[in-house]
């Protein structure tokens, strides 16, 4: 099993902790859940000016991040259809990082610094666009560049909060 090589440890062990493959993806997961969302929440209470803070935030969500890492929140995405558990952790990643976002553009439209009639639409827009270029970059990876995604996501993010470009 490559998951024991991996660990350094037998099959046997990993099936003494885990009864199944199932259990074991939904604690790997839950465990990758629980360091996004330390992250999210880092971006949340900085007190950094909203334009640094959603730099931050696209960075740490870019759909260019990790393959290793969207692969396994795709898996987990699929999963959760079948899984209590993993549907579980899954929408509190989905909520936690619109409110993070939410709360960045109300912020931003307070302060100035964004044009926004409606931050909840928004926040669905780029999320959701960000999330489909990334499977579209780990499923399809010839179609789009890295690049090219992320010129996507800054310029939909721009659109939205009518700031240039250049300054996402």
């Amino acid at each position: 099993m490559d998951i024991a090589r991996a660990a350094g440890v037998s099959q046997g062990l990993l099936f003494y902790h885990f009864e199944t493959k199932d259990r074991l993806f939904a604690q790997a997961f839950a465990y990758a859940a629980r360091r996004h969302l330390e992250s999210l929440n880092g971006v949340e209470r900085s007190q950094r000016p909203p334009l640094d803070r959603l730099r931050a935030l696209l960075r740490l969500c870019s759909p260019t991040g990790s393959p290793e890492g969207w692969r396994l929140w795709i898996d987990a995405w699929a999963e959760s259809m079948r899984s209590d558990e993993l549907e579980e952790t899954s929408r509190r990643l989905d909520v936690q990082g619109r409110v993070v976002l939410r709360g960045i553009i109300e912020a931003g439209v307070e302060s100035g610094v964004f044009t926004c009639a409606d931050p909840e639409a928004a926040t669905w827009r780029i999320f959701a666009l960000s999330d489909g270029l990334a499977i579209q970059i780990n499923v399809h990876g010839k179609l789009l560049s890295r690049r090219r995604v992320t010129q996507l996501v800054r310029t939909a993010a721009a659109m939205e909060l009518g700031v240039a470009v250049e300054d996402l």
